[in-house]
């Protein structure tokens, strides 16, 4: 019987899951993770600033593997060997594959920047995001004890989407940190370094100045056009003038790095030619090298016609394409050719706390309360594409209202 071995356990990898579980053919899935949960990446930002705990983003994997069809084994991937069809656990044990989809998501990007793995935290899964909700609660209670204003100030690192929603999360739950510390909400001090002075990019300026003048209405401090030099324990240094190079030094207790992703060390580990982390697949997702192995997600790049460069890193393409290359599995099984990769966007939305967003819908703009509806919506669909039913009446998001 043919196994087709599925790495990681993300937006892509659970929706390929979902199309060969549901397929008459005969042949056994493996599905590997090294977290028996899966989490919804794009609500990460809510569990760091605490508006939302951590089990509200998370569900079993077990829930969604048909033990008939499937078997989920979880265990961290050091190595996959793709001439000899073979996956290398972190423990030494392996398996052996006829199909591989490897899924296996991003890592934070640091651009060799000095001090930012050291002195700055990350937010790539669940427990570094819980993480950095457990360190503001701490830094706070050390304000009470010391009255050093640092403790009260909070950087993000990087004006990207993953920034700026995490803000606008940090914004709406002020007053849980200004009760921790024993201040007045407009005490906790948000700022946003940034290297480019033109911030979302994906969004016309009328959108993305939405999203920002409503930010900087509500207290962050943006320092755009600062590229960071360095990281030092609690001080971000950045160029505050690029003509002569000279640097500033903005001091905080709290430093959240989100300035970019790369793809999984594995895909260099296992001499996948990647930059960043990503390889540059064929037109049907397949490996350059190999046409029983798919790459998708995050270590994933593939050409989008339109630009001639790779579409960007989103929960909506990588849900595309752990269809696409499951659909494409089932072809091969048959005998078929694989069908190329085409992606239409269906647009995208930024939240700035629970009930305001902007994004674009289609071609269309949205802002305001309408668009935190319409994210909702879409982070409700994606739930259903890897999780089903059972996980959006458990889990959905139908707090419109509040």
């Amino acid at each position: 019987m043919k196994e087709v071995v599925i790495l990681g356990a993300g937006y892509a990898g659970l929706r390929a899951l979902h199309v060969l579980q549901g397929a008459k053919e005969a042949f056994h899935i493996t599905l590997i993770d090294k977290n028996d949960y899966h989490y919804e990446a794009t609500d990460l930002h809510e569990v760091a600033a605490g508006t939302q705990p951590r089990d509200r983003i998370c569900y079993p994997i077990n829930d969604v593997v048909r033990p008939q069809k499937t078997t989920f084994v979880q265990k961290e991937v050091a190595s996959i060997d793709r001439n000899q069809q073979v996956i290398v656990f972190k423990d030494q044990s392996t398996c052996t594959y006829d199909y591989l989809i490897v899924a296996l998501g991003f890592e934070s990007e640091s651009f060799g920047i000095p001090g930012v793995e050291e002195h700055a935290l990350e937010m790539v899964d669940v427990d570094s995001a819980e993480n950095i909700y457990h360190h503001l609660l701490k830094q706070m209670k050390a304000y009470k004890e010391t009255q050093n204003p640092d403790y009260l100030k909070i950087v993000v690192c990087g004006a990207g989407f993953t920034g700026i929603e995490l803000l606008g999360s940090l914004v709406e739950n002020r007053k849980t940190f200004a009760k921790a510390a024993g201040v007045k909400p407009e005490e906790i001090k948000l700022y946003c370094v940034e290297a480019v002075t033109r911030l979302l990019p994906m969004f016309d300026e009328k959108l993305s100045d939405y999203g920002i003048k409503n930010l900087v209405k509500w207290g962050v401090n943006f320092l755009t056009g600062k590229p960071i030099k360095a990281i030092k324990p609690g001080v971000v240094v950045y160029q505050n003038d690029a003509d002569t190079g000279a640097t500033a030094e903005l001091s905080a207790k709290t430093i959240v790095w989100t300035t970019g992703v790369s793809g999984s060390h594995v895909m260099a580990e296992s001499d996948f030619s990647a930059r960043r982390g990503r390889v540059m697949v064929n037109q049907d997702l397949t490996d350059p090298d190999h046409s029983n192995v798919y790459v998708v997600g995050d270590v994933s790049a593939v050409m989008d016609p339109a630009t001639n460069r790779p579409y960007p890193t989103t929960a909506q393409i990588a849900l595309k394409m752990g269809q696409h290359a499951g659909k494409n599995i089932l072809r091969q099984m048959n005998g078929e050719k694989p069908a190329d990769f085409h992606f239409e966007s269906l647009g995208s939305v930024a939240s700035i706390g629970n009930t305001h967003a902007f994004g674009l819908v289609g071609k269309m703009g949205i802002k305001g309360y309408p668009a935190s509806v319409v994210k909702k919506a879409i982070m409700d669909r994606s739930l259903y594409q890897t999780g089903g039913v059972k996980e959006v009446l458990a889990k959905g998001r139908f707090d419109f209202y509040h």
